[in-house]
């Protein structure tokens, strides 16, 4: 399968991360969000790879887009900044948004001069995304919002959310349509603190008491919130299995650099037939996610549905992103316990990915229905 390299812009954020991808262990401790690095991946152009130069975006394609998300994560808490910026918000926006629509927002998101946040999840609804209870009255010329979302990401520090909202109760998923909905409307947020990874990525409660927005913030058409949100994670599912195959990369290579150094018994334990083998089993769990998430990617730029291909991406290198910091830690022994080694952070934020835009037992569900042609759930 031959694939862009788009050698430039991993060089960019290589280079990037070399001068100070080291300042995300004092924000990671502090759970603080990591503003001053934002906004330097926001002046190389990374909050707006694939947007067209003349809405604001770097002009890239999609290829460079995956490049980036690889090369960033082992960096889970900036990469998910990328992904929640252009997956969750930029895609659906450029997918449904009017002109009028695009042209007030996705200039400014594109250059990282505001952040975006893609509402969805509630207290009741995650995995059963369309038994959400967040209402959209109509009042004349207006909507109304109700309601509340929980493990928002960007809730905190986010300027424009995409809110889906039920403005047809009695048509159940059919009767939800999607918002834009900016901060200074009456948004309040509160931080989730205590996360046990992704430590400097903001995550939130966003309420919507009685919101009031202008019509022309209905992103799409009434009542079609439901296929807007399904569409829009099928690609943040790529993003997160290019993002897990980052993640692994860095495991593996710094697993590598310690086993050569670290000496047991007179030599170093890269010699032993034990490490060989998980070092073996990773970079096969790396590989193999590397080629299931280029797949899904080239599924989707052949226009074709790519619903199947990004669910077994996104399943199967969560999974094995796991799998692959587990083993990072065995080849580190004791020192991989410790914070002071950068493979602790690695199994701490790989453990989020099989868990966030749809967990790994719904994407096997997803799967089983493409396979059967029956849904295991309404």
């Amino acid at each position: 399968m031959k694939v862009p390299e788009h050698k430039e812009i991993r060089e960019l954020a290589r280079r990037f991360l070399s001068e100070q991808g080291g300042a995300l262990r004092a924000y990671e401790e502090e759970e603080a969000f990591p503003w001053p690095l934002v906004e330097g991946m926001a002046r190389l152009g990374f909050l707006g790879v694939f947007v067209p130069e003349e809405l604001g975006g770097a002009g890239l394609d999609f290829w460079a887009y995956i490049a980036l998300l690889e090369e960033m994560g082992g960096y889970a808490s900036l990469r998910s900044v990328l992904s929640v910026q252009q997956s969750l918000v930029l895609t659906p926006l450029l997918a449904y948004g009017t002109e009028a629509q695009k042209e007030r927002y996705v200039p400014r998101l594109a250059r990282g001069e505001v952040l975006g946040a893609y509402a969805l999840t509630e207290p009741e609804a995650g995995s059963d995304a369309g038994s959400l209870k967040t209402r959209a009255y109509r009042d004349g010329d207006f909507y109304v919002l109700e309601g509340q979302k929980t493990f928002i990401s960007h809730a905190n520090v986010a300027e424009v959310f995409i809110v889906f909202a039920k403005t047809d109760p009695d048509q159940g998923s059919k009767g939800i349509s999607a918002f834009l909905v900016e901060r200074q409307d009456g948004v309040r947020t509160t931080p989730l603190k205590g996360k046990l990874g992704l430590r400097a990525a903001d995550t939130g409660m966003v309420f919507l008491d009685g919101v009031r927005i202008p019509r022309d913030r209905l992103l799409g058409q009434e009542g079609e919130g439901f296929k807007i949100a399904l569409s829009t994670l099928d690609t943040g599912r790529i993003s997160l299995a290019a993002g897990a195959v980052g993640l692994m990369q860095r495991a593996l290579d710094l697993s590598l650099a310690y086993v050569k150094e670290r000496r047991q018994f007179g030599r170093p334990i890269a010699s032993f037939q034990l490490i060989q083998e998980k070092l073996a089993e990773m970079k096969l769990d790396l590989e193999a996610s590397r080629l299931l998430t280029y797949q899904a990617v080239w599924k989707k730029l052949s226009g074709e549905r790519y619903t199947l291909e990004a669910s077994m991406a996104k399943l199967f290198a969560s999974e094995a992103a796991n799998r692959v910091a587990y083993r990072a830690i065995q080849v580190h022994g004791g020192y991989g316990f410790f914070e002071e080694y950068e493979v602790a952070r690695l199994y701490r934020d790989a453990r989020i990915l099989t868990l966030y835009e749809g967990t790994s037992e719904i994407q096997k569900l997803v799967i089983g229905a493409h396979l059967t042609g029956l849904r295991a759930f309404a």
